[in-house]
């Protein structure tokens, strides 16, 4: 008798578990947060990848120059998402922490090599031999990329760098030697 009270209940959950009809998709579209562009950059020999994200409005308003943050580890599966998606939400007008920018993520190929400064340590050259090669990165940034952003993009001559644990020595490193070019704060 239980078997067949349990069974029919049973049957009873998955006839109105079928017996719901899911909702028909209206339409479906891409969600993006920005593009991505690659450029050949003559300094460090090689393709760099860069994720942008603009402010909502920088399409539809087109006499406006946008602050630039360039964002060390700046690749989509690093920390671009989470950045662009702060920068928003700190932009929105009934928050308004920071003012609407330009962010301008720089994916990594050797992150040591380019965030690094050389060292005489003989440890650090056995197990970091690619490290070393920040001056080349530091030129790459003042000489490629921001003139690159500059003439692509509406911006407003205020930049800001991003950089956390190797990002961040080398956000200090630029903050110490080259602070003429990077005009604002350096994180």
């Amino acid at each position: 008798m239980k078997k067949h009270i349990l069974t029919l209940i049973v049957l009873l959950i998955t006839g109105i578990s079928h017996s719901q009809s899911l909702p028909k998709k209206i339409s479906e579209t891409d969600f993006s947060i920005g593009k991505t562009i690659e450029i050949e950059s003559a300094l460090l020999n090689e393709t760099r990848e860069l994720n942008i994200y603009l402010p909502l409005r920088y399409s539809g308003d087109s006499l406006k120059n946008y602050p630039v943050i360039y964002l060390l580890d700046g690749s989509k599966d690093e920390d671009f998402i989470h950045i662009s998606g702060i920068v928003q939400f700190g932009s929105f007008s009934w928050i308004n922490m920071i003012p609407e920018s330009i962010v301008v993520g720089i994916s990594n190929v050797d992150r040591k090599r380019d965030f690094t400064f050389p060292s005489q340590n003989e440890q650090d050259i056995k197990e970091l031999p690619s490290s070393g090669e920040s001056a080349n990165f530091i030129a790459f940034l003042e000489k490629e990329l921001q003139p690159f952003i500059g003439a692509n993009l509406r911006t407003s001559g205020t930049r800001t760098i991003i950089g956390q644990s190797l990002g961040g020595l080398l956000a200090t490193e630029i903050l110490f030697k080259n602070r003429s070019y990077l005009t604002t704060t350096l994180s």
